[in-house]
């Protein structure tokens, strides 16, 4: 179980929460979750009017609303927000997102009460989940939609998963054992604004995002000595000259892989190159500055998992009430889009890498990494993969953050366009996934056809693609790269 307070959840844990691990809820969180209610129970009492509490939204918040209406106020903003369209979230991307909103609510900023909380965290761990459309979103008040979807759960109303079907939410939270919740003033909206889509979607991609570029530089070394590349660019000396924490840390992980030579290395010791293509003796460049891209965008998210994002903010120490904009997602958006980018360029540079491994002009392998051309074709149409990969991955990595097409009748008129950033990242990831497990199955090849060891910190690699791949005759190749994305999934894994 891991435990929420609030101030402490991680990407990794994040990650581990969408996986299916449960939570729980830090006590001293809650109670000051409870004093903050009772400012809003105070304004209540005292005929105060307050935005959120006892007003109306956006456009109408100068509309004043009785007490007695305080109540379907609330049930009737979740309804009329829930105007999400297109697939569903995933339910791993659905747990992060309850699990983002929890940890922003436990902030005690949002003048809810703790049942809510305690009944989405019963939901969480007993995997009863809402049906949450990935689409409708702005990513500027919030990212209201979707959020009010699963609010709607609380309630019993709109849909949930059932194994893998959708069914009403109350007749989820019933065969759960679980009641719905009536919300009381300021608890609809404490329950949709915020920017829980965008960050938790972007701190899942963070996760795997770190794992991926890691193999990056493994498949880029195993790269290098299938191309009968040199290890000269790797000098710490010429990286202390351009100190980039990205840099370093690349160039100080293909020295530690590599080594200071190989049977491969030794066989081309006296060759006539004189210096590798840029794809080979930049790694250290390109890949560094996707390991800095990562640790800024990994900073904002991870601050904005563990941020309140509400408005109203109830502050209880004196007990007011203050209007401002945290929900305005620009800050996660921002950051996923960096992502993106970073995301393609790497791409980019492994398509150059398999350009060489598959064409004789640019090595001293066979065309297409078959000596059998003409009857066979090799890895002519993986590379051609790759290439459409890459294509796709700049169209996605045009920033989302830079658009604003203003909403609620001017009153919002500038806003995020996070959701579509996350959801663009999410994407790219799974197409760079797929580009660097192509790579690694050239580089593969092209390894065996040397007959030569290769580096001592490229042997674990090799043993693990090698069960997955026996040596290349043209078969069904989108077989063999899933077999390629299983070993390295697997080789993940097997890591300390």
């Amino acid at each position: 179980m891991i435990h929420l307070d609030g101030c402490s959840l991680t990407a990794p844990l994040l990650a581990r929460i969408a996986r299916g691990e449960g939570i729980t809820l830090d006590e001293g969180a809650l109670a000051r979750v409870a004093e903050n209610r009772a400012v809003v129970d105070r304004i209540v009492a005292e005929g105060r009017t307050v935005y959120g509490i006892n007003t109306g939204f956006g456009q109408f918040a100068t509309i004043v609303i009785p007490p007695d209406q305080l109540q379907q106020l609330q049930l009737n903003l979740i309804r009329s927000h829930a105007a999400g369209v297109g697939e569903p979230l995933s339910k791993e991307q659905t747990r992060a997102l309850m699990a983002a909103r929890i940890n922003c609510l436990l902030k005690a900023h949002s003048g809810i009460r703790t049942e809510p909380i305690r009944l989405l965290t019963e939901c969480l761990n007993r995997d009863v989940l809402p049906r949450v459309p990935c689409q409708g979103s702005v990513g500027a008040s919030g990212d209201l939609a979707p959020l009010a979807h699963m609010a709607l759960l609380l309630v019993g109303e709109g849909l949930a998963w059932s194994r893998n079907r959708h069914i009403p939410g109350g007749s989820a939270l019933a065969e759960a054992g679980l009641a719905p919740v009536t919300l009381q003033a300021k608890e609809g909206l404490a329950l949709i604004n915020g920017t829980q889509l965008i960050t938790a979607l972007g701190n899942l991609a963070v996760e795997k995002f770190n794992r991926l570029a890691s193999l990056a530089d493994l498949i880029a070394a195993l790269s290098l000595e299938a191309l009968r590349g040199s290890r000269q660019a790797f000098d710490p000396r010429i990286h202390a000259a351009r100190p980039h924490p990205g840099q370093l840390l690349v160039a100080d992980r293909m020295r530690s892989i590599l080594g200071e030579t190989s049977a491969i290395s030794e066989s081309h010791r006296d060759c006539h190159r004189v210096q590798d293509a840029y794809s080979l003796r930049c790694i250290p460049q390109v890949h560094g500055v996707t390991r800095d891209a990562l640790a800024f965008a990994g900073a904002i998210l991870e601050r904005e998992l563990n941020s309140a994002t509400d408005n109203p903010m109830i502050f209880t120490d004196t007990q007011e009430s203050r209007s401002g904009g945290n929900f305005h997602g620009q800050y996660p958006a921002f950051a996923c889009d960096v992502l993106a980018i970073a995301a393609a360029d790497l791409a980019s540079m492994s398509e150059r890498r398999q350009e060489r491994l598959v064409n004789p002009a640019y090595s001293d392998l066979p065309a297409f990494l078959t000596q059998n051309g003409g009857l066979e074709s090799g890895f002519m149409m993986a590379q051609v993969t790759s290439a459409a990969l890459v294509s796709e991955m700049k169209g996605l990595a045009n920033p989302a953050c830079v658009d604003s097409i203003p909403t609620s009748a001017g009153k919002e008129d500038h806003v995020s366009m996070g959701p579509i950033a996350a959801r663009k990242l999410v994407r790219a990831l799974d197409a760079l996934e797929q580009v660097l497990a192509i790579e690694a199955r050239m580089a593969l090849e092209g390894v065996r056809l040397i007959g030569l060891t290769p580096a001592a910190g490229l042997q674990p690699l090799m043993d693990c693609l090698s069960r997955a791949c026996a040596p290349w005759a043209d078969r069904a190749m989108f077989e063999e790269i899933q077999h390629t994305l299983e070993a390295l999934r697997s080789y993940e894994e097997a890591q300390p």
